[in-house]
């Protein structure tokens, strides 16, 4: 069997693909991934061994190039997934899409013959009775209800209006009739959640069927490097600060905040670079400046994480024991954050741009004894399993009523 899994976006929806493409491996299956051209990207995929086919721009030089078109961009991902994922997907036996909107996805694997999947990886994007679209989470009260159903039918015509021309353009040269609601063809009925049960539950959030399936974990076994080891060894567990591949949307002077606050409670400071290029100010020997790591072995032996508050960082510092600290700035990172505080496991830091003293604040919470106790017991609840199980659903070409 041979599978085709597709995204665009950042670090956070390619790894989890990877997980999924080295779990259908094992169990004797075949996967590519079409995702974007970013070195990150390729360096990921071949590190495990995993074909890669690039899709459309690279993510990086959208993210750091300041304002985009957002119709001109929705035109491009959609040609670019007919023609590549058209071209890759003959010979496949399914397509499974996920990443931003991937509109176009859907309609390949209706042409080709083979079955379509959608995968999320929370739930603040999927149609909602709790979440409001675009909206931070809250605690709704029933006569909300029906305005969030009229939220999310206006969600679905904003989708629609953005992505719908292009797609029915592609179709209608392929001899295939319109669609007239991108977003709901997209999701399916019965999509994929990607998240783990503790940090992410879903029951009666929805109308949608979900298959929860635990998250994608990619496991990585690299050492760190030398002088990263030699750092964490000369004294107490650091404070991590990082922010990814959010490099248009890390708060300005985050850095600088975090290693005053840090010092503040007398810790010393990892600052991991990532594509905002974040750096230390002086040359101080307790902090240090890290790029691409293993962030599984990492966060094991620091203090707290503060960071943006994706889904797989989220999970992975859950996973690790890591008290948190999250600065939401977009998408479902508000959501991420609401979490970590609602389980006891860290703080949700208000407002988008951190200072010394709001970060200071946000770490008194995620250093606290008890804090840190609630973070080691929860690491033992999250599931490792969720690209195992993903893939034996499948492989078995059918998706039960339950999982896991």
């Amino acid at each position: 069997m041979r599978l085709l899994l597709t995204t665009w976006g950042s670090r956070g929806d390619v790894e989890p693909l990877a997980g999924l493409a080295v779990a259908l491996r094992e169990h004797g299956a075949d996967a590519v991934v079409c995702a974007p051209p970013d070195d990150d990207f390729v360096a990921l995929l071949g590190r495990v061994g995993v074909a890669h086919e690039p899709l459309g721009p690279s993510v990086r030089s959208v993210v750091s190039g300041g304002r985009t078109d957002p119709f001109q961009l929705a035109a491009d991902l959609v040609a670019a997934r007919f023609e590549t994922l058209g071209r890759v997907g003959k010979g496949c036996d399914a397509i499974l899409a996920c990443g931003l909107m991937p509109a176009g996805a859907p309609d390949v694997a209706e042409k080709l013959g083979i079955d379509y999947h959608y995968v999320s990886f929370h739930m603040a994007g999927l149609p909602s009775r709790v979440f409001s679209p675009g909206v931070r989470p809250g605690t709704p009260s029933s006569a909300e209800e029906t305005d969030k159903r009229v939220l999310w039918q206006q969600d679905a015509e904003r989708v629609t209006n953005l992505y719908g021309p292009a797609v029915n353009s592609h179709r209608a040269e392929l001899g295939m009739p319109p669609v007239d609601n991108v977003r709901d063809q997209v999701f399916t009925a019965r999509p994929f959640l990607a998240a783990d049960p503790t940090l992410c539950p879903s029951a009666g959030m929805t109308e949608l069927d979900l298959v929860q399936t635990g998250a994608w974990i990619l496991p990585d076994d690299r050492p760190l490097p030398d002088d990263l080891a030699a750092f964490l060894d000369a004294g107490t567990p650091p404070v991590y600060v990082g922010f990814g591949s959010m490099a248009a949307h890390a708060p300005k002077g985050v850095a600088e905040a975090a290693i005053e606050a840090a010092r503040g409670h007398g810790r010393r400071i990892l600052i991991g670079s990532g594509w905002a290029g974040l750096t230390s100010a002086d040359d101080a020997d307790d902090c240090f400046v890290v790029g691409e790591v293993n962030q599984q072995a990492l966060f094991r032996r620091v203090a707290t994480v503060v960071h943006h508050g994706g889904a797989g960082t989220t999970t992975t510092a859950a996973r690790a024991g890591a008290p948190q600290v999250i600065v939401p700035l977009i998408a479902d990172q508000p959501y991420w954050a609401s979490r970590i505080a609602e389980l006891g496991i860290g703080a949700a830091h208000e407002g988008a741009q951190p200072t010394a003293e709001s970060l200071s604040a946000a770490l008194a919470v995620s250093l606290d004894p008890q804090v840190q106790e609630r973070a080691v017991a929860l690491a033992g609840e999250v599931r490792t399993d969720g690209a195992t199980v993903a893939a034996q659903l499948l492989l078995a070409s059918r998706v039960p009523e339950t999982a896991g």
